[in-house]
């Protein structure tokens, strides 16, 4: 972790990650970039439906490569780079046949490693494997939900999930929530933790930081007035005033289940994730 000077109240306090000792590229590959236009939260109508979001830097999206469709070719890593829109560190590789990919950087992947997407390769930090191949108790991230789509599962800063049975047909995967869910053992996943897991520990510092992230501010329900939350009114700090927690449309925000009942993917839901206290 990086510590700042106190030059100011707000840097004082602030820590982020030291960049130049992980990183080895400055620029993105060009052949692999593309713009989008932001939203702000807002709908097809034109009207907020995620609040608290709007501007930020302007960002460049990176392609990055969740299938790793390439099988049975080696590829080398060129460089480890930041994807401003994600909060794991990205590799850029290349195959033998000179084409080049993003991909998710696992923990320890260092520029000059070779990885390869194969049935018959060992199980190395990076590699890619059915789960069917992969033994009991190692650390797997970008896992794919259905054979031959893209990796959807444990794709964050510092995330992983863990093989924990392997049986006729199914697979027993434990997520970092906790929950364990069965999955097709012909399923694909890479070895290894997504990089970057020191980001947790950042303190960003100062509001204008989190407005350069495109979070915009949020405002206290008590501090609204009656017409436009169930806590607002009254004179000076109130009380809730109502039994249970709700939020701005009068839904539970506490302990309320919000996963439907009759989810079609519920059956394959062995243990429920832990409840955070």
């Amino acid at each position: 972790m990086k510590r700042y000077q106190p030059i100011t109240p707000s840097r004082r306090h602030m820590e982020g990650i030291d960049y130049r000792k992980i990183l080895t590229a400055k620029e993105p590959e060009k052949s692999l970039i593309f713009g989008k236009r932001r939203k702000g939260g807002r709908g097809y109508g034109g009207k907020i439906t995620v609040r608290h979001q709007g501007g930020g830097h302007k960002q460049i999206l990176r392609s990055i490569d969740f299938r790793c469709q390439k099988k049975d070719i080696p590829a080398k890593v060129l460089s480890i780079e930041y994807d401003p829109t994600r909060s794991g560190f990205i590799a850029l590789i290349v195959y033998r046949d000179g084409e080049k990919k993003y991909i998710l950087a696992p923990k320890n992947l260092k520029a000059g490693d070779e990885i390869i997407t194969s049935e018959n390769t060992e199980v190395k930090t990076g590699n890619r494997l059915p789960i069917y191949k992969i033994p009991v108790g190692t650390l797997i991230y970008n896992v794919e939900l259905k054979p031959n789509t893209k990796g959807r599962l444990a794709r964050s800063a510092g995330n992983y999930a863990e093989v924990l049975a392997v049986d006729e047909r199914y697979a027993n995967i434990k997520l970092s929530s906790g929950e364990v869910r069965r999955i097709l053992k012909e399923c694909w996943a890479n070895i290894g933790i997504v990089s970057n897991e020191e980001r947790k520990l950042m303190t960003i510092g100062k509001a204008g930081r989190t407005r350069w992230l495109g979070i915009r501010p949020t405002v206290r329900g008590s501090a609204m007035n009656p017409v436009d939350h169930p806590y607002g009114g009254g004179e000076g700090r109130t009380k809730r005033g109502t039994r249970r927690p709700k939020n701005k449309w009068g839904r539970g925000t506490r302990g309320v289940k919000t996963r439907k009942k009759k989810k079609y993917s519920n059956k394959y839901i062995i243990q429920r994730r832990v409840k955070k206290r």
